[in-house]
């Protein structure tokens, strides 16, 4: 599972020197997370060294958003400033982000008997 870990991370390092080098618009994580696509659709032994760390990662992806939730309530007047800009965003986003995996999920998986 550590060997899973550290390509992720490896992977996250190659994305990050990508842009840096290029000067390309995107995060750094993004283009790794790209590249960490493309590995795993290339190779079936990434896919085996990877599963492991990534399905240990998503059980505790709830113990990723508590330092998120502290750092709301430690600058609690910012986000009050500028809290129905954030409103409008955040429930924004989430309609939109829902609406394209529903019509995503429709046109990509094959209907049921």
């Amino acid at each position: 599972m550590l060997d899973g870990l550290l390509l992720l991370l490896l992977f996250q390092f190659l994305g990050e020197a990508l842009v840096s080098v290029t000067g390309i618009p995107v995060p750094g994580p993004v283009v790794g997370m790209i590249l960490l696509l493309l590995a795993l659709l290339s190779r079936q032994p990434v896919l085996q060294r990877v599963a492991p760390a990534a399905n240990l990662l998503i059980g505790n992806l709830t113990l990723l958003f508590f330092p998120i939730g502290v750092g709301i309530i430690l600058e609690w007047d910012r986000y009050s400033d500028n809290g129905l800009a954030l409103l409008v965003s955040v429930v924004g986003g989430t309609l939109v982000t829902m609406s394209l995996v529903i019509v995503l999920l429709k046109r990509l998986l094959p209907e049921a008997p």
